[in-house]
């Protein structure tokens, strides 16, 4: 082979396997970033950055059974009115797993956030990438029980619901 063509073959092969391994890293990094800059904009009461994590019809579901926040009307007022006083929450990120569609443009992902004040939690949810941005489109949340104090969580759960159901 000719040198040119070597060199030619070689930056072929050396661009290709960096757009392959960018592919399968990339998503990844960005997701992640974007998780953690959710976490962070809350911890930080930034209102904008905050609701920018979301897509224009982005859900965010509570741990109360009442708690369906959805964009651009509940979420936007729920986050406005408590981070007005620049207070907003702090989660911590444990552990998180992502799951990505074959195309790359959906991922799903879980992962365990702990508040100092109200402990452990799982996130949960979907991204999408629009416009080349990775936004959430759902995320849930639900407390965390361990296993061997669940009889007791599980009894006053159905007591709250049941002295809600009479008020109501």
């Amino acid at each position: 082979m000719k040198p040119f063509t070597l060199i030619l073959l070689a930056f072929s092969l050396y661009f290709s396997m960096g757009a392959y391994a960018d592919s399968d890293v990339r998503p990844s990094q960005q997701v992640n970033e974007l998780l953690d800059g959710l976490h962070t904009a809350a911890s930080q009461a930034n209102l904008e950055k905050y609701l920018d994590s979301f897509t224009a019809n982005g859900v965010f579901m509570g741990t109360d059974d009442w708690e369906r926040w959805t964009r651009p009307v509940t979420l936007d007022q729920y986050v406005s009115e408590r981070f007005a006083g620049g207070t907003g929450w702090t989660y911590v990120p444990l552990e998180r797993n992502l799951i990505f569609s074959e195309n790359r443009n959906t991922a799903w992902f879980d992962e365990i956030i702990v508040s100092k004040k109200w402990g452990r939690f799982r996130g949960a949810g979907t991204v999408i990438k629009l416009d080349g941005q990775w936004k959430i489109a759902h995320y849930a949340m639900s407390f965390l029980v361990p296993n061997e104090v669940w009889e007791n969580v599980s009894e006053l759960s159905t007591e709250a619901f049941t002295e809600r159901a009479k008020n109501n």
